[in-house]
């Protein structure tokens, strides 16, 4: 169905919010999912209806009018009271849930996120799934703007006030390298520091907090590739480039190179992040939780038994929460 103009509708409302925080019809459009003439429409559509201009479209980036400014307090109070209003009607029925919007890191992309749909699907016969795939910061962004109702991700840092979080497992960070190229039997940080090593973006959180762990002991070590793909990264280990830091979950999603490589201990202080369900406080009321409860059981069938059985030395260390 097309929105009449004239007519205030609540998706104008949240494509005006989206436009104003992200400063742009083109990156508001993605991040809705829309194409930007339809975002574009849609703000042409709600200006006619309130009868004044919001935006300055031709400025970089797009500015709010004096007008956008009160409009923009207004259109949070709605999309909260319309938040509420959808956690409550969930709370009565979950099957009558028309819509579930699902954040997903991409470690999770092809063996437990499609278990956990199918299985989400078979008690909400009447909803459709939006599925995200990304890293945490850019999860947590969607998140905060409502545009992801549910994320899976590394958590980062404090709990904000807003947010609820429903720990899920915890995964450690070990060292991968060609097989053969250290010796099991002499110490290991020695061998690492006389080798090149293949780092993970630290665009990314995970590589952030890896760069500062090895600053934190006082660790330099030399690398010439940086780079945001496991499957890039362990494919370069593989091929004899150097060797890395990651987690079972990477070296799980990766597995194909599980044969070429070996995988240790860091030989320094342990290191590793937790992995959470992560919602709007109150928004779905205890949706989030049976999600979490779901999730739990995949993660240890899909991701920790099998690593376990690769890597035994995880036993203690790789488990679901």
């Amino acid at each position: 169905m097309v929105d009449s103009p004239g007519r205030l509708t609540l998706w104008g409302v949240e494509v005006f919010v989206a436009t104003a925080e992200e400063g742009s019809i083109s990156a508001a459009a993605r991040r809705l999912g829309a194409s930007a003439s339809a975002v574009s429409q849609q703000l042409t559509n709600l200006e006619s209806a309130l009868g004044t201009t919001l935006l300055l479209r031709n400025t970089r980036p797009v500015t709010l009018t004096p007008a956008g400014e009160v409009f923009r307090r207004r259109a949070s109070a709605i999309l909260n009271e319309a938040a509420m209003a959808r956690s409550e009607l969930a709370m009565g029925d979950m099957a009558a849930l028309t819509r579930f919007r699902l954040g997903m890191i991409e470690d999770f992309e092809a063996d437990v996120t499609p278990r956990l749909l199918a299985q989400m699907a078979e008690g909400l016969e009447h909803c459709q799934f939006l599925l995200e795939t990304g890293a945490s910061h850019t999860l947590y962004d969607q998140l905060e703007a409502r545009a992801l109702d549910v994320i899976v991700a590394a958590e980062m840092g404090a709990e904000a006030d807003w947010m609820e979080v429903h720990p899920l497992m915890d995964d450690v960070f070990v060292v991968a390298a060609p097989r053969g190229m250290f010796d099991s039997q002499r110490p290991l940080l020695p061998q690492l520091q006389a080798q090149p090593l293949v780092h993970y973006t630290t665009r990314h959180h995970m590589g952030r907090i890896l760069a500062a762990h090895l600053a934190r002991q006082n660790l330099r070590l030399a690398h010439r590739f940086e780079l945001d793909s496991y499957h890039a990264i362990l494919a370069l280990v593989a091929q004899g480039t150097g060797w890395t830091i990651l987690t079972p979950l990477a070296l799980m999603r990766a597995k194909r190179f599980a044969a070429q490589l070996d995988v240790f201990e860091l030989p320094f202080e342990p290191l590793s992040r937790r992995i959470s369900l992560l919602a709007r406080r109150d928004s779905l009321q205890d949706m989030p939780e049976q999600v979490a409860a779901q999730l739990k059981p995949i993660l240890q069938e899909q991701v920790v038994d099998p690593a376990k059985g690769v890597y035994p030395f995880m036993a203690d260390v790789l488990k679901v929460l």
